[in-house]
């Protein structure tokens, strides 16, 4: 008996080292074809096929192909298929090698000739498409799942793979078509269909049509919600504002749900500048009368939207009284409770920083803290309002324990970043300038970009200044002027920036008594005369401290209050060219790109 177990012994062991050696030359083959060196490659898979035809197969004919050696790949394909006539893979690779060759019809016969024989199994169907995606043959992939529908008689099946081949196509009318007849059974995925679109869209041409696709199907067959909810997002993303908003109101009439989506919608139109849209929508909520769930937040809302569209452009004192008539209507009507703290907190600031009336918002910021169950972040919001009103009116020690509270109660947050770059700041105006600059170095790194922008410029402001000129004199009436921007005192302020060259003849803040200026033209709207100031700052000094800064908010001015794109494209431009280490560099790229009509996924 021993001798046979010896033999077994030998057996194994031989099997054993001829598989180790297979596999060991694997590897060896692939980096031989990766390097280009294929005739080397086609050695070793040559020798590997004897082995096991079906294993190094793949390996073998893709070599083959390589060094166009099609007649051996030819070959060889068909004594595969002889060999495993039920396996389409060979097929498909015959009419892969005909193609190369160019014999397209050759390739097109078998082709055909596999979808005439398709089998009424969705299974076997799906596995013969996916062969065709293996070799690349997108467009046999899509025929093979169009033909199985027949064959199953079911215009159903396959859409997940039918989305994806069109996807990987660029076909966007056949992925149009092919969203419109899945998603009323399957609405739950209208955000993926959104996101799908929206990376295939790279102009208004997809969109347009998209609408003209669900125009169609909406007079077909109206009862289908989904098609309005897709045709009012479509309107978004071409920011066609008022349709969107008639879509939206012609969908909740039909449905006569509780308005959520309108109140949601209002808030997007609101966040794009879509104001009249946005008030339209508040007040149909509204107009639901008193009993509806979003009469409350609507009305605060309407009130909130009047408060920055007003805001946002040139205004009267009599737009401003009246803005307040409303805020106080609101309380009137509905008391200083929780869900009105939000309309105190937007009265306190216009009282403050549009009307002056400082008293009036500082009761009505002192009252809202003291209001039980509001949220904890407009509750530390009131406090920084607050704390400013306290800024302005000289009560500097009030404020800076406000800014104190909200810092400790919400570290390492945005707002407790805020609050502590208020109090920096607020150490800044009343001439602590080395306490002050210790902390703005420590906000340098915040997690807001803005924050720490802020930062880093004041920082900057204070330590130059303060090497110019240790004693600080003319800094502190520049930071006096700086208070009286932010208090909204623009007269004040220009004439407290005029007196420190008389006072100082030679000091080191020309630019940034022309970046004050500019401020406060912006503060008022006057974008025109703000220009020239912001132009002379990067084109007298392009290495100062405000040259990225002028050049952002140049590129910002055109783009969003002038409305002239190339300009605009030329100033973002200049950042990522003239300033890739600014803060505002990714900023600039963005903008740089939407102008530019770059994809989404570019």
């Amino acid at each position: 008996m021993k001798w046979f177990f010896a033999i077994i012994l030998i057996v194994f062991i031989g099997s054993y080292s001829k598989a180790y050696a297979q596999t060991d030359d694997l590897p060896l083959a692939n980096q031989y074809f990766a390097n280009g060196e294929q005739l080397k490659a086609l050695d070793i898979y040559q020798n590997l096929f004897k082995t096991n035809n079906e294993a190094y197969y793949p390996y073998y004919i893709k070599c083959l192909l390589a060094l166009k050696k099609f007649d051996d790949a030819e070959s060889l394909t068909k004594k595969m298929m002889r060999k495993y006539p039920g396996d389409n893979t060979y097929l498909i690779n015959l009419g892969n090698i005909y193609t190369q060759t160019g014999n397209n019809d050759k390739a097109d016969a078998l082709y055909n000739d596999l979808l005439k024989k398709l089998p009424a199994d969705q299974n076997a169907i799906s596995a013969l498409a996916g062969q065709f995606y293996q070799n690349a043959n997108i467009d046999y992939a899509i025929k093979t799942l169009e033909e199985g529908r027949k064959t199953l008689n079911s215009d159903k099946d396959f859409s997940f793979e039918l989305i994806m081949l069109y996807k990987y196509k660029g076909d966007k009318t056949s992925i149009i078509n092919e969203y419109l007849k899945f998603l009323p059974a399957n609405p739950g995925y209208l955000a993926q269909a959104e996101n799908t679109l929206s990376n295939m869209f790279e102009d208004n041409d997809g969109y347009d049509l998209l609408k003209t696709a669900l125009l169609k199907k909406i007079q077909k067959e109206p009862e289908q919600t989904i098609y309005i909810e897709l045709l009012i997002w479509q309107y978004l993303q071409q920011k066609d504002f008022d349709q969107a908003l008639n879509q939206s109101l012609a969908l909740n009439r039909r449905s006569n749900d509780d308005g959520s989506n309108i109140y949601a919608l209002c808030h997007t139109l609101t966040a794009n500048n879509a104001y009249d849209a946005a008030i339209r929508g508040y007040q149909y909520l509204i107009d639901k009368g008193k009993d509806a769930p979003y009469y409350i937040p609507a009305k605060i809302e309407l009130i909130n939207t009047k408060n920055i569209k007003i805001t946002a452009g040139k205004y009267t004192q009599a737009d401003l009284i009246e803005l307040e008539k409303n805020y106080k209507d609101l309380l009137a009507e509905f008391g200083d409770v929780t869900n009105t703290a939000f309309a105190v907190e937007q009265l306190a600031k216009l009282q403050a920083f549009k009307l002056h009336k400082f008293d009036e918002a500082e009761q009505s910021l002192e009252h809202v803290i003291t209001i039980p169950g509001v949220q904890p972040e407009l509750l530390a919001q009131c406090k920084i309002d607050l704390g400013d009103v306290y800024l302005i009116t000289g009560r500097q020690w009030d404020a800076t324990l406000l800014y104190s509270q909200v810092e400790k109660d919400f570290p390492n947050t945005d707002i407790g970043q805020d609050a502590k770059f208020r109090n920096a700041r607020l150490a800044y105006y009343t001439g602590d300038f080395y306490w002050a600059k210790r902390q703005l170095d420590v906000l340098k790194a915040a997690t807001s970009q803005l924050i720490a922008n802020d930062a880093l410029n004041l920082s900057l402001l204070i330590g130059d200044n303060l090497t110019a000129d240790s004693s600080g004199n003319a800094l502190k009436i520049y930071a006096r002027a700086d208070l009286l921007i932010f208090a909204e005192e623009p007269e004040q302020a220009v004439k407290t920036l005029d007196s420190i060259d008389k006072k100082y003849p030679g000091n080191a803040l020309s630019n940034d008594i022309l970046m004050a200026k500019a401020r406060i033209l912006i503060q008022q709207k006057d974008y025109t005369d703000a220009i020239p100031l912001l132009k002379k700052i990067y084109e007298d000094s392009p290495t100062n401290l405000w040259a990225d800064d002028a050049v952002f908010m140049l590129g910002d001015i055109y783009d969003n209050q002038l409305n002239d794109k190339a300009q605009a494209k030329i100033y973002y431009q200049k950042i990522i060219t003239d300033y890739p280490g600014s803060l505002w560099i990714n900023d600039a790229r963005k903008r740089f790109r939407v102008i530019r009509g770059d994809s989404p996924t570019s």
